[in-house]
């Protein structure tokens, strides 16, 4: 799947926010690109204060497996943007990672943010150190009342699109197992900001020598092997949407689990 069917499948996305950042229309040159650059990209989202960047090498793992492991035409390295930044609404997945407390992200970038949610982009928070009211997530749950004052992160049920878009699972896993779900921000019965408590980038990161970074507790390498399932079905939703809710898909992914 290229970046250009993504376009295709929601231009407003694409399209109407770069007309409302940049008052006139604007098309990123590399929509129409050939090669790398017209590739899905794992972005990553660079914040300031705390530490933005705890697993600097879990997109690159989860995309050989996307391209392993789907159609998904996938580029390996990890674009890094913030989010004041126009270039953010050129990528339909966002990445947040981060296991400290940090400050209040700016206006425009809460803006920007806002806006690229709204329209269509899906933002994936992953909490490395999974301790509740505690750090990160004290900052991540500021910041998501700054953006959607009138809703909260609520837990996605067992049955949510996101545990069967690609894999059926039956909970979220990681390199921790510090809760068994998922929460998320609705806009529009679709899940725009997925919220994980379980280090999912520990759990796909490899050193440069293919090493594991971290071990997978308390399950080992078949908790990890679900995590990837999990990064891949968060992927798969991100660019399908909630499609596959249809029944008619059902045998199609019983038949992969085999």
């Amino acid at each position: 799947m290229s970046l250009w069917s993504i376009v295709c499948r929601n231009p407003r996305f694409f399209i109407c926010v770069i007309c409302t950042i940049c008052g006139f229309v604007f098309l990123p040159h590399h929509i129409f690109a050939m090669g790398e650059a017209s590739k899905f990209a794992f972005a990553q989202l660079e914040y300031s204060g705390g530490n933005w960047n705890p697993r600097p090498n879990a997109g690159k793992r989860l995309m050989w497996e996307i391209i392993k492991r789907t159609s998904v035409e996938a580029r390996i390295d990890t674009v890094i943007l913030r989010a004041e930044e126009g270039m953010l609404f050129e990528f339909p997945f966002l990445y947040m990672s981060g296991d400290q407390e940090f400050p209040p992200l700016s206006e425009k970038e809460i803006n920007h943010l806002k806006l690229y949610l709204e329209f269509g982009g899906t933002l994936l928070i992953d909490d490395c150190l999974g301790k509740g009211d505690f750090g990160f997530d004290i900052s991540v749950h500021r910041e998501m009342k700054r953006l959607f004052p009138h809703k909260s992160l609520e837990r996605l049920p067992a049955d949510h699109a996101i545990f069967k878009s690609f894999y059926l699972l039956n909970q979220a896993y990681g390199r921790i197992m510090e809760k068994t779900y998922l929460e998320a921000i609705t806009i529009e019965n679709r899940a725009a900001v997925i919220y994980s408590h379980n280090d999912l980038g520990g759990a796909w990161a490899k050193d440069p020598l293919g090493n594991w970074e971290y071990e997978a507790i308390p399950g080992g390498e078949t908790q990890r092997s679900m995590a990837f399932r999990l990064g891949v079905n968060i992927i798969m939703y991100a660019l399908t949407g909630d499609y596959k809710q249809d029944q008619v898909h059902l045998p199609f992914i019983l038949k992969r689990q085999m």
